[in-house]
């Protein structure tokens, strides 16, 4: 019988291929970005890919720094900007060494989760607010009988209240 191991043991092996196409090392930099950045600014921008310096073949490894190539929305690139010699000494520090010499920020929409909008319930037919009514009457407390009818109108009319149960 396989044995059962957690999804964050897994998830590595299937990102890194990903990340690796676009520079990262692994997958230290992007989940930790909020860290690195704040929660304020991580949601205005995006490391995008670590561009290495080019090497020629024969040439000794060079320990040169590499570029991080950011996406933020315009409104927050000044800020981004004047705290970049702060993120590349964060950067290195989650690295442990100078992976980083400089950040090149590249303005553009960041994808962020979007709020739906709420669907409008749609409304109970007479009928079935007649029924809810000859239901409820018997309900003593008001406050319970109101609840109880809102509650009857939502089940009648297939809204919130029943769609949350399926």
């Amino acid at each position: 019988m396989a044995r059962l191991q957690p999804l964050a043991d897994l998830i590595g092996s299937a990102l890194d291929p990903a990340l690796a196409a676009q520079g990262f090392t692994g997958q230290d930099l992007v989940a930790s970005w909020p860290e690195i950045v704040g929660e304020r600014l991580a949601g205005f921008c995006r490391p995008v890919k670590v561009e290495w310096p080019r090497r020629r073949p024969g040439e000794a490894a060079a320990s040169d720094p590499a570029r991080l190539v950011v996406r933020v929305e315009s409104a927050f690139a000044l800020e981004l900007q004047h705290m970049a010699p702060v993120l590349v000494e964060r950067i290195n520090a989650v690295y442990g060494w100078r992976c980083i010499g400089r950040i090149v920020l590249k303005q553009g929409p960041v994808g962020r989760e979007t709020r739906r909008a709420r669907a409008i319930p749609p409304l109970p037919t007479a009928d079935d607010c007649r029924r809810v009514a000859a239901a409820t009457t018997p309900v003593e407390d008001a406050a319970l009988r109101e609840a109880l009818t809102r509650l009857g109108h939502a089940v009648a009319a297939g809204g919130p209240a029943l769609s949350r149960s399926r």
